[in-house]
């Protein structure tokens, strides 16, 4: 059985998958052409030690959000949150990472992530960029073995459960892509795009309601 099937055979049976295509979303990646101004990650972070109490409390948030704008303050947060470098050494070679990318120098990058893993492996993001790396690279398996790495560390990565959901449809597994999407609108109902997949897909899979 290849890496994706047996992936998406985990997802339906409802195991944690251990990574949106995960770039980060606008909230986190705010694009300087556009008039709204979007919401700012906080100033001071919590340390490491708070982050698993801080991120249950924005998830909780995140769930009862009452409108747009207070979601993407809330996904802004947690972005944030999980972007935290440990270290100036990661900090520095993240940063030439997306230097690489900014530059269309994938190789370097891909480098440049290896390294960050190598000697952080707790460290997620750096297996959700590399994840979308081999994603626009159209490695798809290795895409999905970085996802695995990163929903194993979080499962609640909604923006890597989108992108596993992306890989599954594109890759013509329409049911399981259907399942994903609706984990990740489950923790986080406001992300762009995903319910309107949802909705194309369950008319797909599950035919139209009479």
């Amino acid at each position: 059985m290849t890496l994706l099937r047996r992936m998406a055979v985990n997802v339906s049976a409802g195991l944690a998958l251990a990574t949106l295509l995960v770039a980060v979303p606008a909230a986190a990646e705010p694009d300087s052409h556009s008039k709204q101004k979007l919401p700012q990650a906080p100033k001071q972070l919590p340390s490491a030690k708070a982050h698993g109490k801080s991120l249950d409390i924005l998830f909780d948030a995140l769930k009862v959000a009452p409108d747009e704008d207070s979601a993407k303050a809330v996904e802004a947060r947690i972005w944030a949150i999980w972007m935290k470098t440990p270290s100036d050494t990661v900090a520095l070679l993240m940063s030439r990472a997306g230097i690489a990318l900014a530059n269309d120098e994938s190789d370097v990058a891909l480098k440049l992530l290896d390294a960050i893993i190598k000697l952080r492996p707790d460290y997620v993001e750096a297996w959700n960029k590399r994840a979308t790396l081999y994603y626009k690279k159209n490695d798809y398996n290795r895409a999905m073995q970085d996802i695995e790495e990163v929903l194993r560390r979080e499962p609640r990565h909604f923006g890597a459960l989108a992108g596993l959901g992306v890989i599954l449809e594109e890759t013509g597994d329409d049911k399981h892509a259907l399942e994903v999407f609706r984990r990740a609108l489950a923790i986080n109902p406001h992300l762009d795009k995903v319910p309107e997949m949802v909705k194309s897909l369950t008319e797909k899979v599950e035919g139209r309601d009479i």
